[in-house]
């Protein structure tokens, strides 16, 4: 038994000792710092999963090398230096990053990992990783697995953030790669790779796409602002402003790279913001001097986009506050738009690609922001006013333009006003200095075409602008007995008179370095108030009314005076049983003192007052109360004083810009009220600023329909024809019982906008009376048909009363036209396919369009222009309509609106005779593709057939007058 059992391994156990010194956890730290003496050891060491002191020694050896040139340099492009990058990256960030402290040996680690990564490599390193970890987190099941993966990828945009931080950081990249790189070839490659980086968009793009797939959002952090991209740009225009003014003149490498690097930058989108810290520099005439060289070694065609852009930006940022309206303020002297005369100049110097560019933008050759605001045209031609023969090319190419037969016809009459005081302005200009250019134009066959092309003009506006350039021009030119006259009214003769003061206008160039940036003005206001209140307060307490003691004493509830003391007579109180002590109140136990609120908020009395309830963001009660008066607080002091008048503009920017932070219940509907409010206080101002801001402004989807709806709904009861708009901006939910719960339903219900609710009421109205008289039409003829008195007395009483229509007067040139005019200037100066173009933004701007048509009336005198430019924008976009449900509708509504608005049908057949032929064959077409089918095709039939029966109305009265213009069609 016992040989059965045999040995096959004899084993010994050796217990360690507690403490062996050459074999302790301490020798081994000791051999692994012995490591990180060389590149190739500290690449081993991070590679082999290190304790906390080997990575901060490591991270320390490697941040003191980063200016070294003969030895290694982890910012130096290289196959052992990518290695190290990647290992920081992929292991060490993702292992130590989030559980780095404030103490100042965890800071200190955090900065040499920033400024370790601070090249080409480390920030295409970084892009690489996050592109790995995004699509690891859309690919991965497991909840753990997500979790980790967003928590990696909060890291690494915590990383890029800090790595590109500053003002600076491009200008130290630069001399870096200056210093390091050994070659002027591997110097431009590398420079090469950090614009493809940053100004392409790729860093934009990827922390988007990674704060969005991560919860960087959900954890309570403030948003990345390498995902914002008007942050993004603003933070690329300082860099670019830090190089400039940090480069040297006569390196010529250093401009080369600055131009790559802005020309790059122009394609990121968000331009002004670009643009915005560069042009506060450039007062400065060392910086603009430097910047001149860079400008003309970009491109043309980038140089174009930066000189559009500029004009853009001086437009908002220092123009914009200038009256733009036809008064005498608008032409007064302006030390503004000379200070940006004189930036202009200095951008133009010896740059002539740029000074014919801008001949071209005066003139209208291109669209652009010349033609909106007549500040920015003052401004330009008071740049160019030194070279005489430009702003003799700019009058020319004006008068050409301004005469031009298809010009009249098919330009928006905002351009045309727009051209027509440029060719004033150019005119003064070119008078005083050549008299006999200006003698020698007007009796060009030029002008005399040009004039007869005006008087012969179907719009009575474009007539009258070809009176008052022929007029303006004649007093200027000819003498006293032959001069041109014209019989004007009054508001003509006012018009005329201000056009007159355009050739007098004298802008002297200015000096650039008095210009004060936005942020500078923004700084000031912000310290403005703290002192008044300062001083405020140190006034009330040296004037405060010193308390008697008589009132002291009746606060503290003590007896003053004689004391009126009742004898009670207790014998007449033996008969009253008092009643029993409860024995508990509940209303007390549910009371809780500390809860109950003594400071309550009071509804706003003032302006001012309101704005700052409006921007409250901590007060429920405060924003709430404010939002919900604004409305009457808003119309009861339109008319009532200056103060609405004063903070006009700053109260509707507040209302437009609210995102509801408290998610307000009928938020929408209390701020489109405040809103048509704002409008009707000032109509034609405040026409134009939701006109200029609906395509200018950074805002939303929704708040540029609430523009839209404002435009709409405030036109309507200006005309009288809705004493209550809150008909459209209120909606009670059918069945509420069966709605889902109150944020789920606010999740997934679609919000309903005022301005399609109008248009389908008047849909309803305009395609009744067709259907009615088709209807009846069937019945037999109408000779057989007996009409009683008694319904005649029905049509009678239902006929509506004429009213004032205050909207006729102003609709045209503060309302329609600058919506038509800022939407044309747009479509030519950007991608077809744009946001104005969207199923969601196109299809409420038409509704709004055809409601102010509507509104105006037919008897409106700007009529036939506003029908020629809708008519114009409808049938451009016919190709976006057949491509979304959406759009089609919105086209046929608004072309059945202008059909039935225009009650001057012999009119309509002899100046549009075109554009109604045109419709009707494609209204035709579309009538045929669509078949009877879902609820909105049938809708969309109907809206057709209504269009053509009206199109076949008019041909069918008026083809015999038609056939001689429709000869050539």
């Amino acid at each position: 038994m016992d040989d059965s059992l045999k040995a096959v391994r004899t084993t010994s156990t050796i217990k360690d000792a507690l403490f062996v010194p050459g074999s302790s956890k301490q020798q081994q730290q000791k051999g692994s710092f012995a490591l990180i003496e060389t590149p190739e050891g500290i690449l081993e060491a991070l590679k082999a999963q290190p304790d906390y002191e080997t990575v901060r020694k490591a991270l320390s050896y490697l941040s003191s090398t980063v200016h070294s040139k003969k030895s290694f340099s982890i910012l130096s492009p290289g196959p052992l230096s990518a290695q190290i990058i990647h290992i920081i990256v992929s292991v060490t960030i993702l292992d130590y990053w989030r559980h780095f402290n404030d103490s100042a040996k965890d800071s200190l680690c955090r900065n040499q990992i920033v400024r370790c990564l601070q090249s080409a490599s480390g920030i295409g390193a970084v892009i690489a990783r996050l592109k790995l970890l995004i699509a690891d987190a859309k690919q991965s099941k497991p909840a753990e697995r997500i979790k980790t993966s967003s928590q990696h990828i909060e890291d690494l945009l915590d990383v890029l953030s800090r790595m590109l931080g500053g003002d600076e950081i491009s200008w130290q990249i630069w001399a870096d790669i200056s210093l390091l790189a050994p070659s002027t070839v591997r110097k431009t490659l590398i420079w090469k790779e950090f614009v493809s980086q940053t100004a392409s968009g790729k860093i934009l793009a990827i922390a988007a796409e990674a704060e969005d797939t991560s919860e960087y959002s959900r954890t309570g952090r403030k948003d990345a602002w390498l995902a914002q991209g008007s942050e993004y740009a603003t933070w690329l225009g300082r860099n670019i402003v830090r190089m400039i003014t940090s480069m040297n003149a006569s390196n010529e490498n250093e401009a080369a790279g600055i131009s790559t690097l802005f020309g790059k930058a122009l394609t990121l989108g968000h331009t002004d913001r670009l643009i915005s810290p560069l042009l506060s520099e450039l007062s400065n005439p060392v910086s603009s001097s430097k910047f001149q060289d860079i400008l003309q070694s970009l491109a043309p065609y980038q140089q174009r986009q930066f000189m559009n852009s500029t004009i853009l930006c001086l437009s908002k940022d220092y123009l914009n506050p200038l009256p733009n309206t036809q008064d005498e303020a608008a032409l007064k002297p302006s030390r503004i738009v000379s200070e940006v005369a004189g930036l202009i100049h200095n951008l133009i110097k010896g740059n002539d690609l740029l000074a014919d560019y801008l001949v071209s933008l005066l003139t209208g050759a291109v669209s652009g922001a010349v033609d909106m605001h007549l500040a920015v045209r003052r401004s330009v031609i008071a740049a160019l006013s030194s070279e005489t023969g430009r702003l003799q090319s700019v009058m020319e190419r004006s008068l050409a333009s301004f005469g031009d037969q298809m010009y009249i016809r098919h330009t928006p009459i905002l351009h045309q006003e727009a051209l027509a005081q440029t060719l004033l302005l150019a005119c003064g200009h070119v008078h005083r200095s050549q008299p006999n250019s200006l003698a020698a134009l007007s009796n060009s066959s030029i002008h005399r075409n040009g004039m007869s092309n005006r008087i012969g003009a179907s719009s009575p506006r474009a007539r009258f602008l070809g009176i008052i350039v022929g007029t303006v021009i004649s007093e200027i030119v000819d003498a006293p007995e032959k001069r041109m006259k014209f019989e004007l009214d009054n508001i003509e003769a006012v018009d005329l008179k201000w056009h007159k003061q355009l050739t007098h206008v004298q802008d002297p160039l200015g000096n650039p370095s008095d210009l004060i940036s936005p942020e500078k003005k923004r700084l000031e206001t912000q310290n403005k108030p703290k002192q008044r209140s300062k001083k405020t307060q140190q006034q009330s307490e040296a004037t405060a009314p010193k308390v008697s003691s008589k009132r002291t004493a009746l606060d503290s509830g003590q007896t003053v005076g004689p004391r009126i003391v009742e004898i009670l007579d207790s014998s007449e109180d033996d008969d009253l049983i008092p009643y029993g002590k409860p024995d508990s109140d509940p209303e007390d136990e549910d009371d809780d003192p500390t809860m109950v609120q003594r400071n309550k908020p009071t509804a706003p009395v003032y302006i001012r007052d309101l704005i700052a309830g409006l921007k409250e963001n901590e007060d429920y009660d405060r924003h709430q109360l404010a939002l919900s008066t604004a409305a009457s607080l808003i119309r009861k002091k339109a008319n009532f004083g200056k103060e609405v008048t004063d903070h006009i503009e700053q109260l509707a920017s507040t209302l437009v810009g609210l995102n509801d932070p408290f998610e307000l219940e009928n938020f929408s509907e209390m701020r489109q009220q405040a809103l048509i409010a704002t409008l009707l206080a000032q109509p034609a101002q405040m026409g134009q600023w939701f006109a200029r801001s609906f395509f200018s402004g950074d805002y939303s989807l929704t708040q540029r329909i609430a523009m839209l709806t404002t435009m709409g709904l405030g036109a309507r009861e200006l005309a009288g024809l809705e004493n209550n708009s809150t008909e459209f901006t209120t909606h009670t939910p059918s069945f509420p019982s069966k709605t889902l719960p109150p944020r789920l339903h606010k999740l997934y219900a679609a919000e309903a906008i005022p301005v399609a609710a109008l248009s389908n009421k008047m849909e309803h109205l305009m395609l009744s009376p067709m259907a009615a008289s088709a209807a009846d039409s069937l019945t037999g003829p109408n000779a057989l048909k007996v009409r009683t008195f008694s319904s005649r007395m029905a049509v009678e009483a239902k006929r509506k009363k004429p009213i004032p229509n205050a909207l006729a007067a102003i609709v045209a040139q503060n309302f329609f036209f600058p919506l038509t005019g800022r939407w044309w200037t747009h479509m030519q100066a950007s991608d077809p396919d744009n946001l104005y173009t969207s199923p969601h933004l196109l299809p409420p701007f038409l509704q709004t369009l055809a409601i102010l048509l509507n509104a105006s009336g037919p008897n409106t005198l700007s009529l036939p222009q506003m029908t020629s430019e809708l008519w114009d924008l409808l049938l451009s976009v016919r190709g976006a309509a057949m491509q979304d449900p959406l759009i089609l509708a919105a086209l046929l509504f608004a072309l059945l609106t202008l059909l039935e608005t225009n009650e001057d049908k012999q009119r309509l057949a002899r100046e549009q005779a075109k554009e109604l032929l045109e419709t009707q064959e494609w209204v035709r077409g579309v009538f045929e593709r669509l078949g009877a089918g879902a609820e909105e095709d049938e809708k969309v039939r109907m809206l057709a057939a209504g269009v053509m029966v009206r199109c076949h109305e008019v041909v069918e009265k008026y083809q015999r007058s038609m056939a001689g213009d429709m000869m050539d069609y």
